[in-house]
């Protein structure tokens, strides 16, 4: 049946490119320098190719015959030789597809998809808007999709975005380039910045980071090592990869182990793993008790979960433990990253999510349902600790950056979803000057300061001075308030202050702002002074 599906969805998917209108390129401004996006895990498109035949299968993302694809294409195992995790399947070969000069594999990632859209569009509607300022798909436009499998540090990789920031370069003749990463993405950057530091500087220009992990994902990792993860969320999980499947895969990922996190992070809230256990003390009496492990301490427990973890490939089962090999590369990794320097010719920025509960520390166990043995922990439903930040990574752990930053702005919006917030364009569309510059423009509030009126008159006679001051402004945000009011707001404010020899002064304000009206807000401020020289 799997089989059969699968075959129609490739006949719906050639009929579907074929009624494609291809999309006219809009205004194009060719004195833009250009743009490489760069996504996290599981954002680039993967493609496995058969080694007898040279077909190409797309792998990731699809649904359908999604969990049959993964098992017999993306299951894999790592080698500690290399630092590389290869495909179980010896005749096939996982690449990213550079259609659309590396734009296609994170743009939509699934671009067959009828239903369910939202869930499978990457850098989308980035790419939409960007094109709109004048960027030119192979020009001034390109994307870098990796196998997120691997480690953000491994040579393969690393060498692969180095050729790509050169092609960029003589592509867009000699203009050096801004980086634009999500997530896990911002991890590889900033180890390619560390490895490959001198290449780094030649081309690039500015780099704008996008909800990156940089000091790891603990809360979501732990999570991920005992009950897998899911792709989407909602009803929509149920035609792609099931949390089961994800685990087996992500077990033997080096890149999952690395948004664990660093070991030696100066946490201000360190993250933990929380256990509900029954303990008999010395009389043999049984006590539940809640047992806390640090960052270190926490690598035993997961040890001992997963110590008979198997995956089934081909009808054996193979043994898929918490791999220790993959934990001290990553370790190394975490070395590398804590030592990076941003050159001083580029300009890096930090966008970070908000306003989201995001687990920070995980629990397990109850007080009524204690784990009593650590191999059950996988059927156990996890319990997260909450922090602020975009349901992924804590707001603390992507403003940990370590770099000295241009700004660092905070966006409320989800891990993902944020990659679609207005508040985002308008900030990249600043930074990266892309259109006519706003002096009036506030990024961090992300509103226009405009003003509009200015009068000031001031006399003096017989010791008495006073001056007085009309002035005006245009708030203008982007975002409309549903809740604004719907009448004026006065404030009014006086001050005094006496001073030597009898000498006195005082003011007067009222500051006016009118009720919001199709994203302006007018305000008004008028204030008279008076001094009184007494000598």
């Amino acid at each position: 049946m799997a089989i059969l599906l699968g075959e129609i969805l490739q006949s719906l998917e050639l009929w579907l490119k074929l009624i494609k209108n291809p999309q006219p390129q809009p205004y194009v401004n060719p004195n833009l320098d250009p743009v490489l996006l760069v996504p996290g895990v599981g954002g680039s498109m993967l493609h496995a190719v058969d080694e007898t035949d040279g077909s190409h299968e797309r792998v990731w993302v699809r649904f359908l015959n999604a969990e049959y694809t993964l098992k017999t294409k993306l299951w894999s195992r790592y080698d500690p030789s290399t630092g590389k995790t290869e495909s179980m399947d010896p005749n096939s070969t996982i690449i990213v597809p550079e259609d659309r000069h590396g734009l296609h594999a994170i743009d939509i990632l699934d671009p067959d998809l009828m239903f369910g859209s939202d869930s499978v569009y990457y850098f989308h509607d980035m790419i939409v808007e960007m094109r709109k300022w004048g960027f030119e798909e192979g020009k001034t436009l390109f994307g870098f999709g990796y196998d997120f499998r691997q480690s953000n540090r491994l040579k393969e990789t690393m060498d692969r975005l180095a050729a790509k920031l050169e092609s960029i370069y003589n592509a867009a003749g000699g203009k050096k380039i801004n980086i634009i990463t999500h997530s896990m993405g911002g991890l590889l950057v900033k180890c390619f910045m560390c490895l490959q530091s001198d290449i780094f500087e030649k081309y690039v220009k500015n780099w704008v980071a996008i909800c990156a992990p940089f000091q790891g994902a603990p809360g979501t990792i732990y999570s991920t090592f005992l009950n897998g993860m899911s792709f989407v969320e909602g009803w929509e999980q149920n035609f792609y990869i099931s949390k089961w499947s994800m685990h087996q895969l992500l077990i033997e990922c080096p890149s999952i182990y690395e948004l664990m996190g660093c070991p030696n992070s100066h946490w201000q809230h360190i993250p933990v793993l929380e256990l509900w256990r029954e303990r008999r003390d010395s009389d043999g009496k049984s006590h539940i008790v809640l047992e806390s492990y640090p960052p270190c301490d926490s690598i035993e427990v997961l040890k001992q979960a997963l110590l008979n973890n198997t995956v089934n490939y081909n009808g054996v089962d193979l043994p898929l433990p918490f791999n220790l090999e993959i934990l001290k590369w990553a370790n190394k990794t975490w070395e590398i990253l804590s030592s990076a320097k941003l050159p001083s010719q580029v300009k890096f920025y930090n966008i970070y999510g908000t306003s989201l509960d995001t687990p920070h520390s995980v629990c397990f166990g109850s007080g009524d349902k204690p784990v009593t043995d650590l191999q059950q922990l996988c059927y156990f439903q996890a319990k997260y600790v909450c922090v602020d930040g975009d349901g992924t990574v804590p707001i603390e752990s992507a403003k940990a950056d370590g770099l000295n930053a241009e700004a660092r702005v905070g966006v409320p919006g989800e891990h993902q979803r944020i990659l679609r917030e207005p508040h985002v364009f308008r900030l990249l569309k600043h930074w990266l000057k892309a259109g006519e510059p706003d002096p009036f423009y506030n990024p961090v509030n992300d509103y226009v300061i405009l003003p509009t009126a200015f009068e000031m008159e001031r006399h003096k006679e017989k010791g008495v001075e006073v001056a007085s001051l009309k002035e005006e402004w245009e708030i203008i945000s982007k975002v409309q308030d549903d809740q604004s009011c719907t009448a004026d707001k006065v404030c009014s404010i006086s001050v005094s202050q006496e001073g030597a020899n009898q000498s006195y002064s005082e003011a007067h304000a009222t500051v006016i702002v009118h009720p919001d009206n199709e994203g302006k807000q007018h305000v008004q401020l008028n204030a008279l002074a008076v001094s009184v020289d007494a000598s």
